[in-house]
């Protein structure tokens, strides 16, 4: 290991980069679904579940369509799911079901997948004012699944949920101008929408905003308001935020430094399989910081942030004539 010592001591940049955004998918909004019947499930016996659903009863044949689905005190059951939960989609209208509906034919849960279902079960769900039903219908514009893509529509149906409250069209419609999406790119159009998104408890869009306000990236550079999003961000466990803010934490940007505290967000990150975070921890680890220098540590950090592709910690690996 000494002969690897000279090599590794030196290396000292703590890297931070923005990623390529990704299209959040449909499944974003299933948690939202099971919250509005979870409470009458655990609250009510299953038999009693099962009686009010074969009376029709909506809730109760959407919640028992929900137990089958989770297998909640029972084996789960995807065709049973289906079932009720259509039952109370078809035969109630009740909203959640519909939503839920499209939900299991967009995925091909129970059913065949089929783009044109889930997209008509949507739309039941979002003419009736379905916030969850409404940012779904618009990602299904957004990609073309079932549709002709149409930006157009995505963005009506992004604007009407946002309107309702919904945090993922909201950072969907940051994400849209931000990339000039169906739309002219605009960043500050992008700010506002991630900032709505933000404050109400959005994670991603935390972190997305963090990162603009940490690069000046179409706003004024401000790492007071970067690290108060990415703080925001990472106590909800986003790696990328932790990633950093053990970056400003170990060049002293904003907070005095401390390689303690960054030490402690990029094991955060890293644990979670951040590439960035793991190489840089085991920078630190090379260097002493915040820690003893470790040698075996640092290089078991580059190893797995080199085996995720991390170019810089490949060329490190490479040039102490290590592989991955």
């Amino acid at each position: 290991m000494r002969r690897y010592a000279a090599i590794l001591a030196v290396i000292a940049v703590i890297t931070c980069t923005v990623p390529a955004m990704a299209i959040p998918g449909v499944d974003w909004a299933v948690g939202k679904l099971f919250e509005t019947a979870w409470d009458y499930i655990t609250r009510t016996p299953l038999d009693e579940v099962k009686e009010n659903a074969e009376k029709g009863d909506a809730q109760a044949q959407y919640a028992l369509g929900l137990v089958y689905y989770s297998g909640k005190d029972v084996t789960r059951n995807y065709a049973e799911a289906l079932k009720w939960i259509r039952r109370s989609a078809e035969e109630q209208g009740h909203p959640d079901a519909q939503c839920f509906l499209g939900y299991m034919y967009y995925e091909g849960i129970g059913t065949p997948q089929n783009f044109p279902e889930a997209g008509r079960w949507f739309r039941k769900a979002a003419e009736h004012g379905h916030a969850a039903a409404q940012y779904n219908l618009g990602l299904m514009y957004r990609r073309g699944d079932g549709f002709t893509q149409n930006y157009t529509e995505a963005l009506k149906w992004y604007l009407i949920a946002s309107d309702n409250g919904d945090t993922d069209a909201q950072y969907s419609l940051g994400m849209m101008y931000y990339s000039g999406e169906g739309v002219p790119e605009n960043k500050q159009e992008a700010a506002k929408w991630y900032t709505k998104a933000a404050d109400n408890g959005h994670a991603t869009a935390q972190y997305r905003l963090g990162a603009m306000y940490y690069d000046g990236d179409g706003i004024s550079q401000d790492y007071g308001e970067a690290f108060k999003y990415f703080t925001m961000s990472a106590e909800q466990g986003n790696a990328k935020a932790q990633n950093f803010l053990g970056r400003m934490y170990h060049s002293g940007q904003y907070v005095k430094q401390d390689y303690t505290e960054a030490l402690r967000f990029f094991r955060k990150a890293a644990e979670q399989e951040e590439a960035q975070a793991q190489y840089n921890l085991a920078l630190m680890y090379a260097n002493g910081e915040g820690t003893e220098q470790d040698y075996e540590e640092a290089l078991r950090y580059f190893r797995m942030s080199a085996r995720q592709g991390f170019a810089p910690a490949q060329e490190i690996l490479r040039g102490i004539g290590l592989t991955w």
